[in-house]
């Protein structure tokens, strides 16, 4: 089957902003939300940022060839403990490629790298705190003698400094068990981790959606 990339990747774009006036339809919490686990950024944050850190990490720039993995939309809202969202908010995120390397020369494994995957992408949170990717669904890898389940590393910063570090990890993947940095987390704290990645409605060529809220401290923003 042919996929038509760079329209794909302008339908992406515009979803943005459709998938944005839905969230602010939702009224703000009544009650104090649990404060996402604070997570290691790690050693692999890029050591040198790719050209293109759009939203989408599927495509670069406005190349045919996508990337290889199962095409995840990851969205969500970056929130206070009481419900507030967090606007202009510059939120990153960046993972391991489908064959388990990272963009970070230091991060590479035996079976190279996919160089079309972009590895890092960044949104700027509207009104209602939301924010939204293109990405490929996370994969568990060893790299340097560690190994980690799947996860996706986002940072959140706002007004020129980091405010919140954090990891979105997949619910009930078979190597969470293994992972050391889900294991230091006790059961409340991880499931504040722990995302559904699950069909996206209306998709036929069997994409993914992912939805993750991250609460971060009144006093961090």
């Amino acid at each position: 089957m042919v996929h038509h990339w760079p329209a794909g990747r302008r339908q992406f774009i515009q979803s943005i902003g459709f998938g944005a006036a839905l969230l602010t339809t939702r009224g703000l919490f009544a009650q104090t939300l649990t404060e996402t686990a604070r997570l290691t950024e790690g050693p692999f944050y890029p050591d040198r940022l790719p050209l293109d850190v759009d939203s989408d990490l599927l495509v670069i720039n406005d190349a045919i060839t996508p990337a290889v993995g199962e095409v995840t939309y990851l969205s969500g809202r970056i929130l206070t403990t009481s419900g507030e969202p967090v606007r202009n908010a510059t939120v990153e995120i960046w993972q391991c490629d489908a064959r388990g390397s990272y963009i970070h020369s230091r991060g590479r494994n035996a079976q190279s790298l996919d160089s079309n995957f972009q590895g890092f992408g960044r949104f700027e949170t509207g009104s209602s705190g939301e924010y939204a990717f293109r990405t490929i669904k996370p994969v568990p890898y060893t790299l340097r003698g560690q190994f980690r389940a799947p996860h996706i590393h986002m940072a959140i910063n706002r007004n020129g400094r980091r405010i919140a570090t954090t990891q979105a990890h997949i619910r009930g993947h078979a190597d969470n068990a293994r992972d050391g940095v889900l294991s230091r987390l006790g059961p409340s704290t991880r499931e504040t981790v722990l995302v559904d990645f699950r069909k996206r409605p209306g998709s036929k060529l069997g994409e993914l959606a992912a939805t993750f809220d991250v609460v971060i401290n009144q006093r961090a923003r």
